[in-house]
């Protein structure tokens, strides 16, 4: 379970370390400027959306630091707790029934990760 004051203080950090105010913070996730606010002010806890928004979009922020405070921030380049990109080649899963696997996300019990998705599009890496 994350505790939600301890995550509030890691989100400011982020904030602070790249200079933005919490509607700058927000229009970079793509998220409502209120949405911020109302995590910020503990009205809120953060989604599982939220977050993978903060550490996709900020990549030297550890999905392990955000989420548990453990790890570095910002994240030491080579740590083998820093794998927030989508790794290649991609691994194809075949569906079962309507549903299709759109992403497998392992996580090690160091708290690093690693993230499978369907490359859609040929630019991303």
């Amino acid at each position: 379970m994350v505790n939600t004051e301890e995550f509030i203080t890691r989100l400011e950090r982020i904030i602070a370390h790249y200079g933005l105010t919490a509607a700058a913070f927000a229009d970079q996730l793509g998220v409502q400027r209120s949405g911020i606010s109302h995590l910020l002010s503990g009205r809120n806890k953060p989604s599982l959306d939220f977050v993978l928004r903060v550490v996709k979009t900020f990549p030297e922020v550890n999905l392990y630091w955000l989420l548990n405070g453990k790890g570095n921030f910002p994240a030491d380049k080579g740590s083998p707790t820093t794998p927030n990109k989508i790794l290649s080649p991609d691994p194809v899963v075949e569906s079962s029934g309507s549903k299709t696997i759109d992403k497998i996300i392992i996580f090690y019990k160091d708290g690093s990760f690693e993230s499978y998705q369907k490359n859609l599009d040929t630019n991303q890496n």
